[in-house]
């Protein structure tokens, strides 16, 4: 599993014209095969990914992160690569350990391999702002009640995710509540999954996440919102604490 072109390096971007340059060039020296979803960027990303070698799915119109890991997911399997990893360009991932996942793809017997800013500390980390640790906190406890996953980040997108395990998803999610949808069913359908730890890097406290989800408390809802849908969903694969005091309208038609 060592050879690189088993596996694609995909990043999601969205105006990442101030940073797209320096990761792509950096991403360069770890991927053979990268592409690159433009999710509607209204900046100069459109041409400075058309100076890389990589391969590009580009929105007209803005579609939400969720809708990008979903075509990059068909991609990977569309094209035959056994694994996808996965990052964000906004330089809070390092390319740098593109490499670490190569080698747990290679070690691990796992079908997702998930980073954690929050697996082990590292006295280069910088301090999450408060509120997004208090929702990825709550929302990693509630996952790991329900489901028995242990993980410590439900919200790291640096991944590996194999293909063909992914194929048993049925994956609909567009916005940023797609981790939400993604971890019920991953655990629905048997996947084994692994944590790896990463660098917790915030480079730029002022990014936003739009359609009033900078509200953390509306953020949260929203979240909780996904969960105890997917659950109810698959609640006949899940275990019964999975499904105990959900949202009462879970179930219904409107969730």
């Amino acid at each position: 599993m060592s050879d690189r072109a088993s596996i694609l390096l995909a990043i999601p971007v969205f105006n990442e014209a101030a940073s797209i340059e320096g990761v792509l060039r950096r991403v360069a020296r770890h991927a053979r095969d990268v592409l690159v979803v433009d999710d509607g960027s209204t900046d100069e990303t459109p041409s400075i990914l058309g100076r890389h070698r990589v391969e590009v799915i580009r929105h007209a119109e803005n579609r939400g992160y969720g809708r990008a890991m979903q075509e990059i997911l068909q991609r990977a399997h569309h094209d035959g690569y056994r694994w996808v990893i996965t990052m964000d360009c906004d330089e809070q991932h390092e390319p740098a350990q593109i490499p670490d996942f190569v080698r747990a793809i290679e070690t691990l017997d796992a079908d997702v391999i998930s980073g954690s800013r929050y697996l082990l500390p590292d006295a280069r980390d910088d301090a999450p702002p408060a509120e997004r640790l208090r929702v990825n906190r709550d929302i990693t406890q509630e996952l790991n009640e329900r489901l028995d996953l242990g993980i410590t980040d439900a919200f790291c997108g640096f991944k590996a995710y194999r293909t063909t395990a992914c194929r048993r998803l049925t994956l609909s999610v567009d916005g940023y509540d797609f981790p939400l949808q993604f971890w019920v069913q991953a655990v629905a359908a048997g996947l084994r999954v692994h944590e790896i730890p990463v660098r917790r890097i915030y480079k730029d406290l002022t990014r936003t996440f739009g359609g009033g989800l900078d509200d953390a408390a509306v953020r949260l809802r929203a979240y909780r919102h996904t969960m105890h849908r997917e659950l109810h969903r698959c609640r006949h694969r899940l275990s019964a604490r999975a499904t105990r005091r959900l949202l009462p309208w879970a179930g219904s038609t409107r969730a």
